[in-house]
């Protein structure tokens, strides 16, 4: 999938800024950083200010993974033109129903009925699925039990490697693993709960990248999952499944 290029050319953003954060914290053991030989000093604030915006960057990291591996689903789903909402499993098939009759969607009286008749109107002409798109929701909220849902939700099982999921189950601060933190100190900033420098108080650079690892280790877990889910059609009922590489 595209997604693993998306996935790794945004990691390595973190991790160049994470090569930085390093560099200033060596430097700070020596006294306070300097920007160049006879640069600013860049302030305990400061230094707390950059820490914060690895939490944002993560966040961002996070939430493009998951929106782009379901965007993925529903791309390969009406890709070939050929499959009937009838092909597609329970899971999938209900989530279009979701979409095409916008039930998850506050409607008056005559858009439930236009949307009610635009389905009809699809099965009874016996369409191929089109137009789609799954509703994610989890905007702002996205951590590993968002995920485990929304894979749930595609009827299909987020097989994760033992030292993987114990990591990203495993609490690194106020009982929250990696993920929830992440969410957590993102949702913080952007509702204007804490400040930059609080957010990136009493945290090292060593903690940061144990934060990165143990996040991006679940994300490659959960983009493998979605590649296999998709590669295997298991959108489809397993009677128009076709053979793998054929399609």
């Amino acid at each position: 999938m595209q997604i693993d290029r998306a996935f790794e050319d945004r990691l390595t953003e973190i991790e160049a800024y994470l090569s930085f954060l390093e560099g200033v914290e060596v430097e700070a053991r020596s006294g306070p950083p300097r920007l160049g030989a006879n640069g600013a000093l860049i302030t305990t604030q400061q230094q707390r200010i950059l820490y914060s915006g690895v939490f944002l960057q993560l966040y961002n990291l996070v939430e493009s993974t998951v929106v782009r591996c379901v965007d993925c689903v529903t791309q390969a789903a009406i890709a070939s033109g050929i499959w009937l909402p009838g092909d597609f499993t329970t899971e999938l098939r209900q989530e279009w129903v979701r979409v095409v009759a916008r039930t998850h969607i506050d409607t008056n009286y005559d858009s439930r009925l236009r949307s009610a008749i635009d389905l009809c109107e699809h099965l009874v002409s016996a369409l191929p699925m089109s137009g789609f798109k799954m509703e994610k929701g989890g905007g702002g909220n996205w951590d590993d039990d968002a995920i485990e849902k929304i894979v749930t939700r595609l009827g299909f099982r987020l097989s994760v490697e033992r030292s993987v999921y114990s990591g990203i189950k495993r609490p690194i601060r106020d009982d929250l693993g990696p993920l929830r933190l992440v969410r957590e100190m993102r949702n913080k900033l952007a509702h204007g709960s804490i400040s930059f420098a609080e957010c990136g108080e009493n945290i090292t650079v060593s903690e940061l990248h144990d934060l990165t690892n143990r996040t991006t280790d679940y994300l490659r877990e959960v983009v493998r999952a979605f590649s296999n889910y998709i590669d295997d059609h298991g959108f489809l009922i397993e009677a128009k499944r076709p053979v793998r590489g054929s399609a």
